[in-house]
């Protein structure tokens, strides 16, 4: 059975619905009456179990790992003696150039300023830009053509910051624990490095990117949230909560109990469509 509908990039293709669709019986006749099998998608990267349900919701979102082509985890037996070759040949993921593809996503977030640039000169009326956005546009930019130190051809400063954030996430690291591997590797290059210092000054950089998220404070015990009409509010309405924790008072800033973090649905359904990677899928 033909198993190139893994590195099929489509994953609403009929060719990847219909691969999950074979893996997952698969993987239920190799393993009769498990209830949690190794999700092979790319976030659980074959560490985790998960439900056989939700791993075939997991290959949907995620994808599946592009080189596990011999579910060898799920039970499918090995030859030894002529799987070397098959690996060495159908293992090899694409060599993609991770500064063209942060490029790409700057590309996808100021489409109107990039095709500004690109159309510099020519008699055509350029789109007009909010300067505080060209701004945003330049900054990331420059930061995605500037080396990350002096003679480094691998990695630009942006990259870099973009690299060292997806491993954050991956591996679940804390910002305390990011601050300090972060501060590991810029003391390791060269002294004239452009890495930013800690997670702060890294989501600095990438602010520009969009996609960011709004605070909104919340009752200690999940009554409300003081947002809209309930925004100037001190106490909480409904149990006279607190909204703030106590503390000194010389301490000009208030810090509340609790905080939600909103993600607002509209701005990134229109990312998903301007991105020339997600747009035909969204439509």
């Amino acid at each position: 059975m033909s198993r190139r509908w893994i590195q099929n990039p489509n994953r609403c293709a009929d060719e990847y619905l219909d691969g999950i669709e074979d893996f997952i019986e698969f993987a239920r006749r190799h393993n009769p009456g498990a209830t949690r099998i190794r999700c092979p998608c790319r976030r659980c990267n074959n560490t985790l179990w998960e439900t056989i349900e939700n791993v075939g919701f997991h290959l949907v979102r995620n994808g599946m790992i592009e080189t596990y082509s011999i579910w060898n985890l799920h039970g499918e037996q090995v030859d030894h003696a002529s799987s070397s070759n098959a690996l060495r040949v159908d293992n090899v993921e694409p060599i993609v150039d991770p500064n063209d593809q942060v490029m790409g996503i700057i590309q996808d977030v100021f489409p109107f300023a990039s095709t500004n640039i690109n159309q510099e000169g020519k008699d055509d009326v350029p789109t007009p830009i909010d300067s505080a956005e060209f701004e945003q546009y330049e900054k990331l930019f420059k930061n995605a053509n500037q080396e990350l130190y002096p003679g480094c051809e691998s990695f630009s400063v942006l990259t870099a910051i973009v690299e060292q954030m997806h491993e954050k996430i991956k591996y679940r690291m804390s910002n305390l624990c990011f601050d300090y591997f972060l501060g590991v590797f810029k003391r390791m290059l060269l002294t004239d490095n452009y890495l930013p210092k800690d997670h702060k000054h890294a989501q600095m950089v990438l602010h520009g990117l969009g996609l960011g998220y709004e605070k909104i404070h919340a009752c200690k015990n999940n009554c409300m949230l003081f947002y809209k009409e309930h925004e100037t509010l001190d106490t909480c309405p409904i149990c006279n909560e607190s909204r703030f924790k106590m503390t000194s008072q010389n301490r000009t800033t208030k810090i509340p109990q609790k905080v939600m973090r909103y993600l607002p649905l509209k701005p990134r359904l229109q990312r998903l469509y301007m991105s020339m990677h997600t747009a035909t899928d969204m439509r």
